[in-house]
């Protein structure tokens, strides 16, 4: 790194679900998380480990300023449907060395909030996730 300002700050960040640009979003995350099991081995004091598999996790953060999560999946879930979405999440900070975009794929959210709300308080809106498979579009 030459400089600090290479450093990427996620005010540059975008997010689309399906499609759509999702410009309420404030936060993302997502994690491929390793599933481990313990190995002993002989001859040797230290346990090592093997992964097993592979799942993801996240969560989307957005300021309340529409239902666009109830208008995705409330009617779904209510007849016992279990919609899917892709996510695009894009870094591109104009002082960095380029962009970054991952799209993350099979996208299932864990929860739907109804109403969350507090007098003198900005709306946000937490909406975690799970998913099955993703794919970096650019690196850096």
């Amino acid at each position: 790194m030459d400089s600090a300002k290479r450093v990427m700050s996620g005010t540059h960040g975008e997010l689309w679900l399906d499609g759509d640009l999702v410009a309420e979003t404030y936060k993302f995350q997502a994690k491929a998380d390793l599933n481990k099991e313990d190995v002993p081995m002989c001859g040797v004091m230290w346990t090592d480990r093997k992964v097993k598999s592979i799942s993801g996790k996240g969560s989307v953060g957005m300021y309340k300023v529409n239902s666009r999560m109830a208008n995705k999946i409330a009617e779904s879930i209510r007849i016992g449907k279990d919609p899917r979405f892709t996510i695009i999440a894009k870094l591109d900070d104009p002082d960095s060395y380029g962009a970054e975009r991952v799209a993350v794929k099979d996208v299932s959210f864990d929860d739907l909030t109804l109403a969350d709300w507090e007098a003198a308080a900005i709306g946000k809106v937490e909406a975690p996730f799970t998913f099955r498979d993703f794919e970096y579009m650019d690196m850096v």
